[in-house]
C-alpha cells in the first residue's frame, strides 16, 4: 500500500490539526480501514479526531494488524516523541517504511512536519513493557564494563534481554554475587528485594540494535496436500446432505423428547448425550448441530425452559438445500459464538445454547481462516502451518487460543462442507465470494420418498429421505449408520418411543407397509405387535410418584429387581407401589431396566405424548458481536461532506459570525433558494437561546416550519422560522 501523491508539506503539532491537512481521499482511506469512526457521522473533524484517539477504537485499529504491522507499531511506540521511517528500520527491516504508511493511513501514527509520531493512547494499549524492553535509567551507563563482569553476570543478562524485562532473583541485597554488581552498574533495576528489572539501554545494547529476535514482513507459506477439485466437492457434498438431515433430525426429536434447559441456561450434559445417541454423532457435532439451530432462529428456548423448534424450522424445511445452506454457513461464519468451547470444565461445563459462549474477536479469526484456505485453491493446510498463518495474521491475544480456535473452525468447516478432505469446496468459494448461485442443489441427491425394510429388522434409506418420511422414520427407529444410504434399526425401545409419542402399532405398521418398497418381515411385524401389546399395562403417575399395573407378577418383578432398589419402592396394595422419585425419573429407570410404563393422568387415563411440538414463544437467536461493516462509498461521502461543512460551521462560529437578518429578509432569502438544492448559514436558537450557525438546503416551508436537509447529520430536519436569527448564502 503505497502513501497517496498529496502529503502535505507542513502539518500541525496536533493529531486533528492533521487530520484537516489529509485531502479528501486520505480520509475516505482512513473510514474504510476504521468505519467506526464514522458511525455515526461526527460533527467535525476535532470530534473525529477525539474519536479515533479513544481506546475502544484504537484497540479494534490495533487488532486490525498482523505481527509484522504490530511489531512496527510497537517499534514506534517506544520514541517518546518524533521519529524518522530511517530510525525505525535501523530497528526492525528494510520494508518498514511501506508499512509505517499502512500504520498512518490508520490514524496510528500522524505527521509532524517530515516526521512521525505515536499517538500517546497507542503506547497506553502497547502496555508498559512495549516490544519485551523494560523502562529507561537515569544514569550514564559504562558498557564496556561489562567485559569485567563476574562469572554469571551476563548469563543473567542474557535471560531478560528479549523480554519480559522482569525476573526473579533470591536476594538483591546479598553480598558478593552477580546481581550485586550489576545492580551497582545500573545495568539491572531493583523493584523490590527479590525482583529486578532490565533497563530498555541495556536491552538495546545486548539486542545489538535490533528491537525483535525474529522479525520478517512476509507471512509464513502454508503447505499441505493436494486435492483434486472432484474429490473435494465430492466430499463437501456427503457432508452437506449430512447437516441438513442431522440439523432436521436433531429438531424433530427434541419436537418430540423435549429438553428442558438447564438452571444456568442452555442444554444439560444428558440432554445432549441422548440426543447424540440419537443422532449417532458425537456430543461434540450434536451440540454445534443445536448451536447452528440456535442461531439461524428455529430453535427457541420458551420461558418455561423447554427447548423445542419454532415455526421458523417448518419454513426453513420448505427451502431449497441451497438457501438452507447459505443460510446456516453465512450465519456460521459470522457469529460471535463459538461453540468450541462447550463441554469445557477449566473452571465448569459451559452448556450448548448458553450465554457464556461469546467471544467478539471469533468472527474476525474465522474470517482470516476462510481467505487463507481461499488463496490456497485444492489445498488441504497441514494443522500446525494453518495455525502459524492465522497467528501471524492475528497476534493479539483476546479471550481466544488461537491454536484451539483454528482445530475448532477447520472441525466445524469440515461437518459444514465449507471444506471437503480439509480443502475448500467450490460452494464455499461461491459463497465467500457473494456469489446468486454456488450450484449446490445440482450437486445434492435428489430426496427420495421410500425405504427399503431388510429381513433383520433393520432399513435402508437409499438416500436422503424426504422431510415427512424422515420425521416419521426416526420416531420409531434408530439411526445405526450413515453413508450414501442410512440404515434405520427398529428395536423394542425404538418402536416403543414411537407409542409413547401417539402412534398406535397399527398406525406404525401401515406407515411402514406404505413407505417401503419391500414388504414388512414376520419378525418385525411380531416384534411391533409385542411391544404394543405390553405398553401401557404398567403406568407410572403423580404421588410423587406410584406405580400401578393390573399384573401381580409384574409388580413383583419390579419389587424383586436389584437395578431398581435405588429408588426405593413400596407395596401399599396388591396392584400398586409408591416412591420418592418424579414421574418422570421414574419412567425413564423403569424404562432402562426392560419396563414398558406410560404415564397416567389423575383420572387414570393414559398420556400420550403429543407427536411434535412447537415452541409458542418468539425466537430469539443470539445477538451478534463482532465488526462495524465497512461502509459503503455514498455513506463515506456523506461523512467527508457532513465533517469538512462542520469544520467551516465551526469556523464561522469561532469568529462570531452568526447570520443576522430581519424576519422578512429571512423569509425572502429561503423562498428564493427553497428546493434549489443551495447551501445556506442559518443561524439557530435552541430552547434555551443559544444560537448555533447550522448548514442547510431549504426544501419546503408551511404553517411557520422550514423542512430542510441539515448538512450536519445528513437528514431532513423541520427548523421552527420563528427561531432563526437570519440567513446567508453558504
Amino acid at each position: 500500500m503505497s502513501l497517496p501523491e498529496s502529503i502535505h508539506a507542513v502539518v500541525g503539532t496536533t493529531f486533528a490539526d492533521e487530520l484537516r491537512a489529509r485531502s479528501d481521499a486520505e480520509l475516505v482511506r482512513l473510514f474504510e480501514l476504521r468505519p467506526d469512526l464514522i458511525t455515526p457521522i461526527p460533527a467535525d473533524i476535532t470530534s473525529l479526531a477525539t474519536r479515533a484517539t479513544s481506546a475502544p477504537s484504537l484497540i479494534r485499529a490495533i487488532e486490525s494488524l498482523n505481527r509484522w504491522q504490530l511489531n512496527l507499531l510497537e517499534a514506534c511506540a517506544i520514541f517518546e516523541n518524533t521519529f524518522t521511517p530511517n530510525e525505525v528500520i535501523e530497528l526492525t527491516h528494510a520494508a518498514a517504511k511501506g508499512a509505517l504508511e499502512d500504520l498512518w493511513l490508520l490514524g496510528l501514527l500522524y505527521r509532524d512536519g517530515k516526521k512521525y509520531r505515536t499517538q500517546r493512547a497507542v503506547k497506553d494499549i502497547l502496555g508498559a513493557n512495549i516490544a519485551g524492553l523494560g523502562p529507561s535509567v537515569a544514569k550514564a551507563i559504562d558498557f564496556k564494563s561489562l567485559r569485567m563482569a563476574p562469572a554469571g553476570a551476563f548469563e543473567l543478562l542474557e535471560k531478560l534481554t528479549w523480554g519480559p524485562p522482569k525476573g526473579q532473583v533470591e536476594d538483591i541485597h546479598k553480598k558478593g554475587t552477580p546481581i550485586e554488581w550489576l545492580l551497582k552498574n545500573y545495568f539491572l533495576i531493583p523493584v523490590d528485594s527479590q525482583t529486578v528489572l532490565l533497563p530498555r539501554e541495556v536491552a538495546l545494547h545486548l539486542r545489538e540494535g535490533k528491537l525483535f529476535k525474529s522479525l520478517s514482513p512476509d507471512e509464513p507459506k502454508v503447505i499441505g496436500k493436494k486435492r483434486s477439485s472432484s474429490e473435494i466437492d465430492r466430499a463437501a457434498v456427503a457432508a452437506i446432505t449430512s447437516l441438513l438431515r442431522l440439523i432436521s433430525e436433531l429438531l424433530n426429536y427434541w419436537a418430540e423428547e423435549t429438553p428442558i434447559a438447564i438452571q444456568s441456561g442452555g442444554i444439560g450434559i444428558r440432554d445432549l448425550k441422548k440426543a447424540a445417541e440419537h443422532l449417532g454423532v458425537s456430543e461434540d457435532e450434536t451440540a454445534f448441530l443445536a448451536e447452528l439451530a440456535y442461531q439461524i432462529a428455529i430453535l427457541t428456548i420458551e420461558p418455561d425452559g423447554r427447548i423445542l423448534p419454532n415455526a421458523n424450522f417448518d419454513v426453513f424445511l420448505t427451502k431449497s438445500y441451497e438457501a438452507q445452506w447459505r443460510e446456516i454457513v453465512e450465519t456460521w461464519r459470522d457469529i460471535s459464538r463459538v461453540a468450541g468451547l462447550i463441554g469445557r470444565t477449566d473452571s465448569r461445563n459451559i452448556a450448548a445454547l448458553g450465554i457464556e459462549l461469546d467471544r467478539p474477536n471469533a468472527p474476525k479469526i474465522r474470517r482470516h481462516i476462510l481467505e487463507i484456505l481461499e488463496s490456497h485453491q485444492n489445498i488441504a493446510p497441514e494443522l500446525a502451518e494453518l495455525i502459524s498463518t492465522v497467528a501471524w495474521r492475528y497476534p493479539h491475544r483476546k479471550t481466544l487460543n488461537i491454536k484451539e480456535f483454528t482445530g475448532w473452525t477447520v472441525r466445524e468447516a469440515e461437518w459444514l462442507g465449507v471444506t471437503g478432505a480439509g480443502a475448500l469446496s467450490s460452494f464455499a468459494k461461491k459463497l465467500i465470494n457473494d456469489e446468486k448461485r454456488i450450484g449446490l442443489d445440482s450437486a445434492l441427491p435428489e430426496p427420495v420418498d421410500h425405504i427399503l425394510i431388510q429381513g433383520d429388522n433393520t432399513a435402508i434409506a437409499p438416500g436422503p429421505l424426504t422431510v415427512e418420511v424422515a420425521r416419521h422414520l426416526s420416531t420409531f427407529a434408530d439411526i445405526e449408520s450413515r453413508g450414501s444410504a442410512t440404515v434405520y434399526r427398529f428395536s423394542e425401545s425404538s418402536i416403543r418411543r414411537g407409542l409413547d409419542h401417539g402412534h398406535t402399532g397399527e398406525e406404525i405398521r401401515n406407515f411402514l407397509k406404505e413407505s417401503s418398497k419391500t414388504p414388512i418381515p414376520q419378525p418385525l411385524d411380531y416384534l411391533i405387535t409385542d411391544v404394543s401389546r405390553k405398553h401401557g399395562r404398567l403406568r407410572v403417575g403423580y404421588a410423587n410418584c406410584y406405580i400401578r399395573c393390573d399384573d401381580e407378577s409384574v409388580i413383583a418383578a419390579i419389587l424383586k429387581d436389584k437395578k431398581l432398589e435405588h429408588l426405593r419402592l413400596r407395596q401399599i396394595a396388591p396392584y400398586v407401589l409408591i416412591g420418592d422419585a418424579e414421574s418422570g425419573d421414574m419412567m425413564e429407570e423403569l424404562r432402562d431396566s426392560g419396563y414398558f410404563p406410560s404415564g397416567e393422568n389423575g383420572q387414570g387415563a393414559v398420556i400420550q405424548l403429543p407427536v411434535s411440538l412447537r415452541a409458542k414463544s418468539r425466537p430469539k437467536p443470539p445477538r451478534l458481536i463482532g465488526d462495524f461493516q465497512t461502509p459503503s462509498k455514498e455513506i463515506m461521502g456523506m461523512a467527508l461532506k457532513a465533517l469538512r461543512t462542520g469544520e467551516r460551521s465551526g469556523a464561522k462560529g469561532s469568529s462570531g459570525e452568526i447570520p443576522r437578518n430581519s424576519a422578512s429578509q429571512t423569509l425572502e432569502i429561503l423562498n428564493e433558494y427553497r428546493g434549489k438544492g443551495v447551501a445556506l448559514q442559518i443561524g439557530y436558537a435552541d430552547t434555551n437561546g443559544a444560537v448555533s450557525i447550522r448548514t442547510i438546503d431549504p426544501i419546503s416551508i408551511s404553517l411557520g416550519t422550514l423542512v430542510a436537509r441539515d448538512h450536519m447529520t445528513n437528514g431532513v430536519t423541520p427548523f421552527k422560522i420563528a427561531r432563526i436569527t437570519g440567513v446567508t448564502v453558504s
